[in-house]
């Protein structure tokens, strides 16, 4: 993507204008974003963002009884979510699953579940039987792999995380080092608690999201468990 900072000063207009907050990240290898504001003008905004950006975009929707953020910010930066390795993105290809086919995929013994998400968001909620690589931050999970995966060893692996931004960038790093069967849950967690029923789901707990709400439950209304993300929090607090 190129003419960031046109793109920013266009968005963040786009914001005033139809009295929407949050953060929107532009990078060269595109662009991520958490906004809130009246169902109308999101749409409208949603509207504007996509002549500004020029491209399709896909969103999620929660509703919450008030503003879960407080400011307008669109930031400029090198990666959208920072692993600080090189990735080819295009290797991503045929890698998305969507939320009505992942409980087949992910009960499936011969899968193995990584949880992509730092150690204090799987405290709030996780998956069965998905693997803690307990990160602090999302470019120590090159690490994780480097010391426990083998693509001899792990031949299917399906990956996940909050909203499906860093797994856009996991699935193809790890298939350029030679996991050949890798997938990874399309839309993310909040896709799969808006899509699935409850009575049908396998999340367990609640989802750490990245605003005033902390976490939320599988109606996507704010939760009632601890921010893990202040460490004050952590002791005692399930794994």
């Amino acid at each position: 993507m190129s003419n960031l900072e046109s793109k920013r000063a266009a968005l963040k207009a786009a914001m005033r204008e139809f009295s929407i907050k949050g953060t929107i990240i532009l990078a060269e290898e595109g662009f991520n974003s958490t906004v809130s504001g009246q169902k109308a003008n999101v749409e409208l905004f949603l509207r504007r963002a996509k002549q500004i950006l020029d491209t399709a975009i896909e969103h999620k929707s929660a509703v919450h009884s008030e503003m879960p953020f407080r400011k307008i910010d669109v930031k400029i930066k090198p990666e959208i979510v920072a692993l600080k390795q090189k990735v080819d993105v295009s290797l991503d290809y045929g890698t998305h699953v969507e939320p009505k086919k992942w409980n087949a995929l992910i009960s499936d013994p011969e899968t193995f579940i990584l949880d992509a998400r730092n150690d204090y968001e799987v405290m709030n909620g996780s998956f069965p039987s998905a693997a803690n690589p307990r990160t602090e931050k999302f470019s120590e999970l090159p690490g994780y792999v480097a010391e426990n995966l083998d693509p001899s060893r792990h031949r299917r692996i399906a990956m996940y995380c909050t909203g499906g931004i860093r797994c856009e960038k996991f699935a193809p790093y790890l298939k350029a080092k030679g996991f050949e069967n890798v997938y990874q849950l399309k839309g993310g967690i909040l896709k799969y608690l808006e899509e699935i029923d409850p009575a049908e789901s396998l999340w367990q707990g609640e989802c750490f999201v990245f605003d005033d709400r902390r976490t939320v439950d599988h109606n996507l209304r704010k939760g009632i468990q601890e921010d893990y993300s202040q460490p004050e929090n952590r002791n005692g607090g399930a794994k």
